[in-house]
């Protein structure tokens, strides 16, 4: 087989009364088949050994976890290529610079297309700007995300997908983690 390193995501935990101990996950991946799994901050990151990232693992991990759980949250799962790519075409180089943790990568189930894109700007009333990237969103905050109009909830309603924001921190953190290799759009070597 080729197994290599899959960075899993959970939707919406430790949210909205969903709560998941990250000791807890890591005992769910590890019975499905992956004792190595790692997590990455408290937050519903692992990273795994799979032999690809499809729509076949993200069901799998979701049905372990509702077997463990009777609920769980919708899984996104993503290779070195794919995290590779979504940091090679980040619109917002200089945000990912000084600024790190005010630039989201929301994750989606699919990709967006233009004119839900531009459905989504035109309800920005704020200074955040987005930019649709490979199988996900990037979203610019340049002032304060908690405060910000632009949810994830908007962004998932006016995109009608699902999706799990990262902030850039955290996704170059995963992209580390997985072996992914190139120069991220803001000139960094990964």
């Amino acid at each position: 087989m080729n197994d290599r390193p899959v960075a899993v995501l959970l939707r919406a935990v430790n949210v909205a009364g969903q709560r998941l101990v990250m000791a807890d996950f890591k005992a769910v991946l590890a019975e499905l088949g992956f004792p190595d799994a790692r997590t990455v901050v408290a937050t519903g990151n692992a990273v795994i050994v799979a032999p690809r990232a499809d729509a076949a693992l993200e069901a799998r991990i979701e049905a372990g976890l509702k077997a463990a759980f009777g609920d769980t949250p919708d899984v996104f799962a993503r290779d070195a290529g794919q995290l590779a790519a979504v940091l090679a075409a980040n619109p917002f180089q200089e945000m990912a610079k000084t600024a790190p943790h005010h630039l989201v990568v929301m994750f989606l189930r699919g990709d967006p297309d233009a004119a839900a894109i531009a459905a989504l700007q035109a309800k920005i009333t704020g200074p955040e700007q987005v930019a649709a990237g490979p199988g996900c969103l990037f979203a610019a905050y340049p002032q304060d995300i908690g405060h910000s109009k632009l949810t994830g909830s908007l962004i998932e309603r006016t995109l009608k997908l699902r999706g799990t924001a990262r902030n850039w921190n955290t996704v170059r953190k995963l992209a580390e983690l997985c072996g992914a290799r190139g120069t991220a759009a803001d000139g960094t070597s990964l």
